[in-house]
């Protein structure tokens, strides 16, 4: 009888275990199989996060509303098969889990079952997140909060706000992370809050806190990975630190690329080439011969894209304006 290998991920435990022992946990987003593979890797990495940030950095929306559950489903399937070692955590979109607590739980069923979550993350702490949060971890989902900047709430936060900086809004921040621990997540993200406010936070939770854009006081720290190497070029957080460039790189390499196309330097014959039994080559010739002479005299050689060639781009008119 064959014996069955358990696949190990990091777990909530293992949070657990390194927020008592003041050990900083590590998180990173990944939307694909190769970048979740490169990641994984890296056994300093705790959590992979499939984050909603995708809408932006591979969908080119503006924001994050108009990422779909199907849209999550389809890249947390695939970091999935590149992931063996890191919890793959996944967000759950804008409306996927607000509908009923029926929904919530098929939405989030579906991000494990088909997606291969491991868990999934929620963002704000409206008493109907509240009750749908508890509802989740009592169906044995294990869920991650999300608090201060929330993307999803873009529109009623009037932009990329800081969050908690009054000390009426930093008390609402800290009871909404107690009524999320007391809801049973296992751990919160911090994002876009005053280091102090964070640092409190932190002190007064059991569970793992992470920050982005939240300072040093809390139990971890989480970036989008496209920030941290450069590949997204439309714009860098202030909390975001670059660790490499390789925007300028793959830059680099595509005008390389095509100046070898055009010089005809690519491909290098014959190493980068596959080719054809020489003795062999003589009669594959003839016979291409003797099915354009075929073709010919059947009438199946006239050209498709011969008036094409009687096209002539009409010339833009300039109006002056008075």
């Amino acid at each position: 009888m064959s014996k069955i290998t358990a696949r190990f991920h990091v777990s909530v435990v293992d949070l657990l275990k390194k927020k008592q022992a003041g050990t900083p946990i590590v998180m990173l987003t990944a939307y694909d199989y190769s970048m979740g593979k490169l990641i994984d890797q890296v056994e300093a990495v705790d959590v992979i996060l499939v984050g909603d940030s995708l809408g932006m950095v591979c969908l080119g929306h503006n924001d994050t509303i108009h990422v779909t559950l199907d849209d999550m489903l389809h890249h947390v399937k695939a970091v999935r098969r590149g992931v063996n070692r890191a919890m793959l955590l996944a967000d759950m979109p804008f409306m996927s889990m607000q509908i009923d607590h029926a929904t919530a739980v098929t939405n989030a069923t579906r991000m494990m079952q088909e997606g291969g979550a491991d868990a999934i993350k929620i963002e704000g702490a409206s008493p109907l997140l509240l009750e749908v949060t508890a509802h989740l971890v009592q169906s044995g989902i294990p869920v991650m909060g999300h608090l201060g900047f929330t993307p999803q709430c873009l529109q009623t936060m009037g932009g990329f706000k800081v969050q908690g900086k009054t000390l009426e809004s930093a008390q609402l921040l800290i009871d909404s992370a107690l009524k999320l621990q007391d809801a049973g997540v296992f751990g919160i993200i911090l994002e876009m809050v005053p280091s102090e406010v964070a640092q409190l936070i932190r002190d007064t939770l059991r569970i793992p806190t992470i920050g982005i854009g939240a300072g040093l006081g809390c139990d971890g720290q989480v970036l989008v990975t496209y920030d941290l190497i450069g590949q997204f070029p439309d714009f860098l957080p202030r909390f975001a630190r670059r660790y490499a460039n390789v925007g300028v790189t793959i830059q680099k390499a595509v005008t390389d690329f095509a100046q070898d196309v055009a010089t005809q330097r690519f491909p290098k014959e014959p190493d980068e080439s596959f080719h054809f039994d020489k003795a062999q080559l003589p009669a594959l010739t003839q016979y291409v011969h003797r099915r354009q002479a075929q073709r010919a005299e059947d009438g199946m050689e006239s050209d498709l894209y011969a008036d094409a060639q009687l096209y002539t781009p009409p010339v833009e008119s300039t109006v002056s304006s008075t």
